[in-house]
């Protein structure tokens, strides 16, 4: 291999191995009568997995209701009542998909709150790979190779991905500009309209008093 292909190569998976690991654990401060969400813009046909727990100072931890949404609302997961659960759905719809937490007894004293993690995992990341290695009886460097394939797939879709979104914006941009341009144009139209009208109407206003 040609030395000057060697440093593109590192980096490449350098790159791949850390999207396989990667993952969202945010925490999550909640006090009584405020929703808190989170969001994350997911393209269409991705693995989403995400377990979240309630963290307290207390023995019996205050319960928590949790949903989720997809861009265009439909409801992935509701729970109530609860202190752990978790959820996995693979996407349908590009777009930014949300998470909410709030407190399910919203009586609780002035400064109460409690913390919530939530581990979010999308792609790669979310894939079981023991299942993997069990089913096709591989480990080790074979494992780890597996692994940055699917981080190499992963991150050219995600490319192809934001190519489309370039296009679309670019698209929306250039429509906003006709658009702008157009109503400049009969701004300008309607300016000059008016203008004469004025004029003539103050020539006629003149010549009817005979002051010109």
């Amino acid at each position: 291999m040609r030395r000057e292909m060697v440093l593109p190569l590192f980096v490449l998976c350098f790159l791949a191995s850390d999207f396989v690991r990667t993952a969202h654990s945010i925490w999550l401060s909640l006090p009584p009568s405020v929703t808190k969400c989170v969001s994350e813009e997911i393209q269409n046909n991705v693995v989403v997995l995400a377990d979240y727990v309630v963290v307290a100072d207390q023995t019996n931890a205050p319960t928590i209701s949790a949903k989720v949404a997809s861009p265009y609302g439909n409801v992935l997961h509701h729970a109530e009542n609860i202190t752990h659960s978790q959820f996995a759905f693979t996407t349908t719809e590009a777009g930014n998909y949300l998470v909410c937490f709030w407190l399910t007894d919203q009586k609780l004293e002035p400064g109460f709150e409690i913390s919530v993690n939530l581990d979010w995992r999308t792609g790669i990341a979310a894939k079981d790979w023991e299942s993997v290695a069990k089913k096709e009886k591989i480990e080790g460097v074979e494992l780890e190779l597996r692994k940055l394939e699917g981080a190499v797939e992963a991150i050219h879709e995600n490319l192809l991905y934001l190519r489309d979104r370039e296009a679309d914006m670019r698209t929306v941009s250039e429509r906003t500009n006709a658009r702008v341009a157009l109503y400049s144009i009969m701004s300008l139209g309607v300016c000059i309209i008016a203008s004469t009208l004025q004029i003539w109407f103050l020539k006629r206003f003149f010549q009817k008093r005979k002051l010109i």
